[in-house]
């Protein structure tokens, strides 16, 4: 095990027995993510992936926040070939919502925000029989439709596909990336839900509207 990943480990008991038996909160283990990354000497893609890889085999929900932490703040490295990477750490070691989002509107996010044509890549993440991974065709489109790039990753296909999803959590999901894409389309994202709200699931259908405007979401309702 790396010398980093140790010392990261030792601080988190540190913290989590400091707490007195209380779950360790999300910000204590971005502090100790952002002191442990400025005390790297060697800050290159290649060096912070492979320890991402060594947080992520650990498989603890606060090693995961650090990994992908790591994997966002270099950020400005990142290429086409880092999907790849990135897709197998989705497969192997997300396992549930958190991780799922976390990475998703973080690094895995900003490499689609980077590259838009990747997306069609995530599309075939639809019908695969984890829900996590279906539920992240939708949320790793919210960075770049915050950031005005929905035109080259097409989330209302997205949403097409998920319509009828069996889980949830991938309806909460494609329902979040539709309520994103209504603060910068709310014209797009109200014929939408019109044409669909007799097929669309309730628990999909209620998140997508919340940013629409009160007549709008009162015409919706009905």
């Amino acid at each position: 095990m790396d010398n980093l990943v140790s010392r990261i480990k030792a601080e988190l008991e540190r913290v989590s027995w400091t707490s007195s038996g209380a779950h360790i909160k999300t910000g204590d283990v971005r502090k100790i993510a952002s002191q442990a990354f400025r005390s790297l000497g060697d800050r290159s893609k290649d060096h912070v992936f492979s320890l991402c890889e060594e947080l992520l085999e650990q498989r603890s929900w606060p090693m995961k926040v650090i990994a992908f932490d790591f994997a966002y703040r270099v950020r400005r490295q990142y290429n086409q070939a880092d999907f790849a990477v990135f897709q197998r750490w989705l497969e192997e070691y997300v396992r549930g919502w958190g991780d799922c989002d976390d990475f998703c509107t973080h690094a895995f996010g900003e490499l689609i925000c980077q590259y838009p044509e990747l997306s069609r890549k995530t599309l075939l993440w639809t019908e695969r029989r984890e829900f996590w991974l279906r539920r992240a065709a939708a949320v790793v489109l919210i960075p770049s439709i915050r950031r005005g790039k929905y035109m080259e990753t097409d989330p209302l296909q997205v949403a097409d596909l998920l319509m009828q999803d069996e889980h949830d959590l991938v309806r909460q999901g494609y329902g979040w990336m539709l309520k994103e894409l209504s603060a910068k389309e709310p014209d797009l994202v109200f014929t939408y839900l019109r044409k669909h709200r007799a097929v669309m699931p309730r628990v999909a259908f209620r998140c997508a509207l919340e940013k629409l405007g009160e007549e709008r979401r009162r015409i919706l309702m009905q």
